[in-house]
């Protein structure tokens, strides 16, 4: 038990010592790194939702083209 509260102690520790040095270090404001994280998630929905359908047609003609016969 004693392990895993030095464990703990010690990745809370580091967490807190990167969250501040990450905060001291970036060369952007917090709205903007908040807005700069909500625009790669917007992209990267857009792209997901792309694949998505692409991945869907393709199935989908596949699946009409076993079903006629077609190979």
């Amino acid at each position: 038990m004693n392990k895993l509260f030095s464990f703990m102690a010690g990745a809370m520790c580091g967490a807190l010592v990167g969250g501040v040095t990450a905060l001291l270090l970036t060369p952007a404001s917090g709205n903007d790194l908040r807005n700069q994280a909500v625009e790669r998630w917007e992209t990267a929905k857009q792209e997901a939702q792309q694949a998505r359908l692409q991945t869907r047609q393709q199935l989908e003609s596949e699946f009409e083209q076993m079903k006629n016969g077609v190979r």
